[in-house]
């Protein structure tokens, strides 16, 4: 029963979180519609904002609110954990204003977006945490938050890119630590090393890179290679956790 329970409770949050519906958007003026949607947008009704968003951008395209509306169902889209559909719309609105001038709102949204798909409906709805998993939409997201720092260093939303930028590289650290600790495992001691390196090179300010050199000792240990097992010890004793 139990089970059940459980299953029927996923089956209706991921119904719940998708925007298509039966409903049909009334054929009315656009400005109507698009009052509409902005009242949606500012209660947080993400799924009725976004009916009236796709309707607004199928049946006037060209018309006076459509670059609004494209960037108001960037936003209703990443609320509404409708990702694909949200990176899908920051291609278009980049295909179509290579200049806008909310260009600097637009590549932080798809770090966002980016950096939202590296989570786990699963994991987060029983708090599990996964360094192991696939960290690919992490590496997007940094880029994408170090784009923003190199193009748009004065934007109002650089302070915030610059301090996700920091999650993400210990996100990051945290994933190739993991797979280090599993070349252990697995007494892969050179292919433990080799990551252990990489973590050091790529994220040497990162608890994981101090991690690392503890999992070099057992790797150097296991080889018999002592000159490399003292010079790491140094290094630990010179970086106390």
């Amino acid at each position: 029963m139990k089970r059940l329970t459980i299953t029927t409770f996923l089956a209706v949050a991921i119904l719940s979180g998708c925007s298509s519906t039966e409903e049909v958007v009334p054929d009315v003026p656009p400005s109507e519609l698009y009052a509409t949607a902005q009242q949606a947008l500012q209660s947080g009704s993400w799924i009725t904002a976004i009916e009236q968003l796709e309707a607004l951008d199928s049946r006037y395209p060209f018309g006076a609110y459509s670059e609004q509306v494209q960037l108001d169902l960037i936003y209703a889209y990443y609320k509404n954990d409708d990702l694909a559909l949200g990176e899908a719309t920051i291609d278009r609105f980049n295909r179509l204003n290579p200049a806008h001038e909310k260009a600097d709102w637009v590549l932080y949204m798809r770090g966002l977006t980016n950096m939202a798909q590296d989570r786990s409906f699963m994991h987060d709805l029983f708090s599990i945490d996964r360094h192991d998993r696939d960290p690919e939409p992490s590496r997007k997201a940094f880029r994408d938050f170090k784009r923003l720092l190199e193009r748009y260093p004065n934007s109002h939303y650089a302070a915030d890119a610059k301090a996700r930028m920091t999650y993400l590289k210990n996100r990051l650290a945290d994933y190739e630590l993991a797979t280090a600790d599993f070349y252990i495992r697995r007494e892969a001691w050179v292919a433990a090393i080799n990551r252990a390196q990489l973590i050091q090179r790529q994220y040497p300010d990162t608890r994981a890179a101090r991690q690392s050199l503890e999992l070099m000792v057992v790797a150097y240990e296991q080889l018999g290679l002592q000159e490399p097992l003292e010079h790491t010890k140094q290094l630990i004793a010179l970086n106390p956790q």
